[in-house]
């Protein structure tokens, strides 16, 4: 069986994986049939360059992906557009579905990024109060 699975390549304390194509029996970082692309997430932000025809072309044999290459493709937009070409649509329509998804995404990590930054503030200004109740 053929799994499509992250491979870790990198010096000590900075990985960078590669994603492959792989027999499921071999190590992880052993032998591989094909490498379909790179995550790295130790880069601010993580950067994912995906050979996507490739990964379209495993996943169509039957290769299955490990949950975390799974997170990758989905995170990449890439399941989405293989299932919209699977159900029929046009490329006109899938283009202007991954427009409107890539939309979504962007609202969502800023409208995360904006409330890790008022937690970051509001615990700023508790531990303020707090020293300032201290030095009272």
């Amino acid at each position: 069986m053929v799994r499509i699975r992250l491979r870790r390549i990198g010096r000590k304390k900075v990985p960078i994986y590669q994603l492959v194509a792989a027999d499921a029996r071999a190590r992880r970082d052993g032998a591989f049939l094909e490498d379909l692309g790179r995550y790295e997430p130790k880069k601010k932000p993580h950067t994912i360059s995906i050979k996507e025809d490739r990964v379209a072309y495993w996943l169509s044999v039957g290769a299955q992906p490990t949950a975390t290459a799974r997170s990758i493709l989905r995170q990449s937009g890439l399941l989405l557009k293989l299932h919209l070409r699977r159900k029929g649509k046009s490329e006109e329509e899938i283009a202007a579905e991954m427009e409107k998804w890539r939309k979504q995404r962007d609202e969502r990590l800023m409208r995360n990024l904006q409330k890790k930054a008022l937690r970051r503030k509001k615990k700023k200004e508790a531990e303020a109060k707090a020293k300032e109740g201290a030095a009272s």
